[in-house]
């Protein structure tokens, strides 16, 4: 029997529509890799959207295509003639551990995959772009070849927008055929814009995304470089709040980690890590004080086991801060957040010291600490391919696209269906009720109506 629905029209999957890539026109060129035997990436290529049998049956039973995504990959034939192309990197918005890996992976194969010889690296983000940071650096083969040992970016960052129409002209200036951003989700929507002036203006120009953000907050993209340096790191913090906390009766470790809108990093380290009590991410709201709040939880750990380990999000908590009541916002546009490390450190302190409660508290915030570290192997090995699959896409003629990965398999995506809404851990999902599992936390620490009002002491 047929789905009521149409599948093609259910909010949980993107259309088909959606999910087709731009091209700057036919391939008209052999592609070099022929050599090498390669299995090329052919239209038939193409990766399910969908991954339960309960998502494709709507569309097997409506006789429908379900929706998937262009493979990414080497094609046989592809648009540029790279001979005699000039390509551009830059990097944008905050540090996160892979950047230069992913740098050196497009700078390597462009140089010895096809054949390019001009790679120019723009300083600072789009004000380099722009022509506002000085003279683009050269880069080449030799030039890249340490740089994944370090930490940070060799083409330096920036965050906020810069003039448009005086980016195109900046690229077109210096004959830039295709260029390669390594940013976040504000990165991806100047990336964007570009591509529509770009388009506007009929240039052979592409622009292909590289999704950089430790938050691991864009949207069907299973997982951005940095995120696994970002838990390992995480995990080590844990040991020390452990150990902090273990060594003093009533002892509280408390860590924030990086996080604004969703709570993975969080979420991943507390599962890496058993010792963790408390979880506290974005999606779930929580009360502090009040029957069932996280206060009457941490005393209750206290009197059972003379120690407890908090993690929290940066973005947790946020309607209890000034920060929430005058918004303000930084250069790229992100709500800029209050302090929620701070704020809790010293509301926990408060509420125990009208309780009674011996204990005592050890504050870590390692967020610059943590996205400054250079990438461990598995970010190694995932910058590495990201790289070599942006650097395909563009020299194909794929334009405005990030390239990621999605069951398990290399993909194109466009921007568009990349920036539109944010990924967020899901209340009711697996992932956080093994959180819930491993740390034993109350499975609500909400007013009986959702709300999470607070009658805190003052600090």
């Amino acid at each position: 029997m047929a789905s009521a629905r149409s599948p093609t029209t259910s909010p949980a999957l993107p259309s088909r529509a959606a999910l087709d890539v731009d091209r700057l026109g036919d391939a008209r060129f052999g592609s070099p890799w022929h050599h090498r035997r390669e299995r090329f990436v052919t239209a038939e290529d193409r990766v399910l959207v969908c991954s339960t049998a309960a998502e494709l049956q709507p569309f097997l039973e409506a006789g429908e295509a379900p929706p998937s995504f262009e493979a990414a990959g080497a094609r046989s034939e592809i648009f540029f003639d790279p001979s005699g192309i000039t390509c551009g990197l830059v990097s944008c918005g905050g540090l996160c551990p892979g950047i230069n890996n992913v740098i050196r992976s497009i700078v390597l194969s462009l140089t010895w995959g096809y054949g390019v010889r001009r790679i120019l690296g723009f300083r600072y983000g789009f004000a380099g772009v722009a022509g506002l940071a000085g003279e683009p650096m050269e880069l080449t083969a030799a030039g890249v070849e340490p740089i994944h040992e370090e930490g940070g970016t060799l083409l330096g960052s920036s965050r906020g927008p810069q003039d448009v129409g005086r980016m195109v002209d900046e690229l077109e200036r210096r004959g830039v055929s295709i260029l390669f951003t390594i940013g976040g989700d504000g990165t991806l929507r100047g990336a964007g814009q570009l591509a529509a002036e770009i388009g506007r203006r009929r240039l052979p120009i592409a622009v292909i995304g590289v999704p950089k953000t430790i938050d691991n907050d864009i949207r069907w993209i299973e997982r951005s470089f940095g995120f696994a340096t970002a838990v390992d790191e995480a995990c080590r913090v844990i040991d020390g709040a452990h150990a902090e906390a273990r060594g003093a009766l009533g002892g509280i470790g408390l860590v924030k980690l990086m996080g604004r809108h969703s709570g993975f990093i969080t979420a991943h380290a507390a599962l890496a890590k058993g010792d963790v009590n408390f979880c506290l991410v974005p999606e779930v709201p929580f009360r502090l004080d009040g029957a069932g709040g996280l206060i009457d939880a941490l005393e209750a750990r206290l009197a059972a086991r003379q120690h407890a380990v908090i993690v929290v999000a940066e973005g947790a908590g946020q309607e209890w801060l000034a920060a929430a009541e005058s918004p303000t916002y930084d250069a790229s546009g992100n709500r800029k957040l209050g302090d929620i490390g701070p704020f809790l450190k010293d509301s926990i302190k408060s509420a125990l010291r009208a309780r009674g409660v011996v204990h005592t508290i050890k504050y870590i915030d390692p967020s610059y600490t943590v996205r400054s570290l250079p990438a461990n192997a598995m970010d190694a090995e995932y910058s590495l391919m990201l790289g070599q699959h942006a650097v395909h896409a563009g020299m194909a003629g794929r334009t405005n696209l990030v390239v990621g990965q999605w069951n398990r398999h290399f993909t194109h995506v466009p921007i568009a269906l990349a920036t539109d809404g944010r990924k967020v851990l899901d209340p009711h999902g697996g992932l956080w009720h093994r959180v819930l599992e491993a740390t034993g936390q109350p499975a609500s620490m909400v007013d009986a109506d959702g709300t999470c009002r607070t009658e805190l002491v003052s600090p």
